[in-house]
Order: structure tokens, then C-alpha cells, then sequence
């Protein structure tokens, strides 16, 4: 067991955990000023949540034991035989160690769903929604693709350094799914909706690029040469994603904006999140460049098109920019990166990885998709959906939560 492995990780999980306020800073921001609570508060309590649920069965659904390569077994109930001696995942680190690191994506990731469906859904329905999601979507995600004997990873043989398929394209084809069960929102396309904090949402997109470096970097498990590769992978992908934003904003409506600007480096964080780990840091640069144009095509034409109300653009930044990364990775992925794949990238000449990385895409699209279903109709045994038109008019922080973030400005939103 090493200290400074196990110093190292403990603050790369602080890093993560810290993601989750950031996100609700950023999804806070670009909401209407009548539903900043309510989305900001949609992402903290999970925090509660999705932690209490991890230590009770979690991480035991999610890494011990293997039933059928698809979901552990409650061997670890309750964090039962874990402790300060290392456990099967890293020998160099605390068992409570890689559980608590662990804890913190199974938080962050539901919390990415609620950027779908701000404006219009009861705070009951989804606080239930995401216990459930997690139990049916997360935890088999978490095992098949980092567990031992899942059969993404070790079956497959697909990889995902720290979330592309688990964290990113589940939570952003969850949250498409969502949104077109819960309905537009009221005068969605025919009222203005204005992005009403521009401060936040740059503290939020700050804070999650801070926060990327242990998502990513501590996903080596250690503090070596691995983890400051991923490091840079991460941030270089991050910086090209936010150029090539700002580069197509400005050719296309005539000048960059903060939003869009913290929009592309937010893209580049996730485009490099499933192969951080595994391709050349030139692949970074072209991964980061992709992914705006590829995105912001989503965000605004496809979306216009079926007429989804995506409503914070989480499928079209989680969900595609995470397919995009997988692609990419079994794309660029070279074995002389990390020892621990099977084969090289389809530009080294060879395609195993590649149909690996598109099936394992496809899985957990439709897991995510199945999923999502289930439990939303779960949750409409014990309650409805979605506000009533009265309370979504008056807004989800007074109906609700009884608060109102800013109570000077009644009536202007």
C-alpha cells in the first residue's frame, strides 16, 4: 500500500465531489430565474442520495461478486469487509479508498440527467426517478464496464478509462428519454427563455474543469505517470473543444459568447473522458475538435428538427459528446498508452477495439433507454410526472421548495 497513491486519490475524490455543485452552478445558470433553486437543488440533494444508496448496496451491486456479467451481489451490504487494507481493484490504495472514489461519479452521474428535464418535473417524482435509476441503470453500468467479470469490459473487451459509456451516455440518453416522457415545457419554441445567470454558469463550467482532473487523472488509480498523461489529455482535449466552439460561433453568428465558450470546454472534458487513459495526446487535439461541431449540430439542428425538449442540452452534450468519445477511443487507442487494452485503435490497423467500443455503445444506449422507462413509470405508481401548468407557470422554486432565489425581481421572469 502506498501514502502518496492513497493522499492522492483521496483528493482526486474531493475533485470529483466538488463536480456536483459545479454542475449545479452551471445547470443553475442557464435556467429561468423562477427554477434556479429547483435545478440547482436537483443536483445537491443526490449528493445525499446516491451516496447513502452507495455505502448501503451501491458499490456492492457495482463491484462485488458477478451474476451473469451484467450485476454484483450484496456480499458488501452496508460496506461490510471493507476497510483499511487494500481490496481486489488496486493494491496499492485502501479498499475505502477506491469505494469512496467510486461514490463520487455514482453521484454526479444521475445529477447530469436533471439538465434535460428542468422547468417541469416534481421534485417527488424525481428524487424517487433517481433511486431507481441508479439501482437499474448505474449499478449494472458501473459492473459491466469496471467490475470483474463484467461483460463489457472483460467479456467485450471494451474500454472506458473513467465513465464514457458509464457516467456520459447513460445519463445523457436517460435524459432525452425523460424529457420526451415528461413533454415540452410550457411555450417551449414560442416564449423567450433566457439564460439568466451567465456568472454561474462559467463558476459551474470552472469548477467541473477543475474537477475533471480527478474524474480523469484519478482514474489511474495512482499518482503516476498514467495519471499525469491522462491529466494532460484531458485538459488539451478540454482547451481544442472550447476553441473550435468559439472558432464556429464566431463564423456563424458573428461573435463568441461565455456560454458557448464554456460549452465547448465542457464538450472537450467529455469527448475525452472514456480514452484519457488510453490514446497519444495528439489524439486529444483532434478529439477536442470534433466534438463542438458535432454537438453543437445536435444541440441545434437535430433538436429543432424531432423537436425534443432537451431543455439544458444534456443528451446533446453527455450523450453524444460520450458516444463521440467511445468512437474515438477505439479509434486512436494504442496499447504502447496503457498495456492494460487488448488491441490498438482502427487507425493502427485494427478493428477489434473499434466493434468493441460501437457495441458497447449500443448496450448502454439501450440500457439506458429501457431503463429510463421502467422506472419512470415506477414512479408514476406513487405520483405524476410532471407539475401541473399552474405551478410550472408560477416556477418550480416557489411550488416546489416555498422559496424564491431572487425576491426582488418578482414578476420579471
Amino acid at each position: 500500500m502506498n501514502s502518496g497513491d492513497t493522499a492522492f486519490m483521496l483528493i482526486a475524490s474531493a475533485m470529483v465531489l466538488f463536480m456536483t455543485p459545479g454542475l449545479a452552478f452551471f445547470y443553475g445558470g442557464l435556467e429561468r430565474r423562477k427554477n434556479v433553486l429547483n435545478t440547482m437543488m436537483s443536483s445537491f440533494f443526490i449528493m445525499g442520495l446516491s451516496a447513502a444508496m452507495w455505502v448501503m448496496i451501491g458499490y456492492s451491486l457495482s463491484f462485488s461478486g458477478n451474476v451473469g456479467g451484467v450485476i454484483g451481489n450484496l456480499r458488501h451490504f452496508a460496506l461490510n469487509g471493507i476497510g483499511k487494507e487494500p481490496g481486489i481493484y488496486s493494491d496499492n490504495i485502501p479498499g475505502l479508498v477506491f469505494v469512496s472514489f467510486q461514490m463520487m461519479f455514482a453521484i454526479i452521474t444521475p445529477a447530469l440527467i436533471t439538465g434535460s428535464v428542468a422547468g417541469r418535473m416534481k421534485f417527488k417524482a424525481l428524487f424517487i426517478f433517481i433511486a431507481l435509476w441508479s439501482l437499474i441503470v448505474y449499478y449494472p453500468m458501473a459492473h459491466m464496464v469496471w467490475g470483474k467479470g463484467g461483460f463489457l469490459g472483460e467479456i467485450l473487451g471494451s474500454v472506458d478509462f473513467a465513465g464514457g459509456n458509464v457516467v456520459h451516455i447513460s445519463s445523457g440518453v436517460s435524459g432525452l428519454v425523460l424529457s420526451i416522457i415528461l413533454g415540452k415545457r410550457k411555450g417551449y419554441n414560442k416564449e423567450l427563455c433566457w439564460t439568466h445567470n451567465i456568472p454561474f454558469v462559467l463558476l459551474g463550467a470552472s469548477i467541473l474543469w477543475f474537477g475533471w482532473f480527478g474524474f480523469n487523472a484519478g482514474s489511474a488509480l495512482a499518482a503516476d505517470g498514467l495519471a499525469a498523461y491522462a491529466f494532460m489529455t484531458t485538459n488539451t482535449s478540454a482547451a481544442f473543444g472550447m476553441l473550435s466552439w468559439i472558432v464556429i460561433e464566431t463564423i456563424e453568428d458573428g461573435k463568441p459568447t461565455i456560454v458557448g465558450a464554456c460549452t465547448g470546454a465542457v464538450l472537450g472534458l467529455v469527448a475525452i473522458t472514456p480514452g484519457a487513459g488510453f490514446v497519444p495526446l495528439w489524439a486529444s487535439i483532434i478529439i477536442g475538435i470534433v466534438v463542438s461541431p458535432i454537438c453543437r449540430f445536435t444541440m441545434s439542428k437535430v433538436k429543432h428538427h424531432f423537436g425534443y425538449d432537451d431543455a439544458l442540452d444534456a443528451f446533446g452534450c453527455h450523450g453524444v459528446g460520450g458516444i463521440w468519445g467511445g468512437i474515438a477511443t477505439g479509434i486512436f487507442a494504442n496499447q504502447s498508452m496503457n498495456s492494460s487494452i487488448r488491441w490498438n485503435g482502427l487507425i493502427y490497423g485494427d478493428f477489434h477495439l473499434f466493434l468493441a467500443q460501437v457495441i458497447s455503445i449500443v448496450i448502454t444506449i439501450v440500457v439506458a433507454l429501457v431503463g429510463t422507462i421502467i422506472c419512470a413509470y415506477i414512479v408514476k405508481l406513487f405520483t405524476q410526472l410532471r407539475v401541473s401548468d399552474e405551478d410550472e407557470t408560477v416556477g418550480l422554486d416557489e411550488s416546489q421548495h416555498g422559496e424564491n432565489a431572487y425576491p426582488s425581481f418578482d414578476f420579471l421572469d
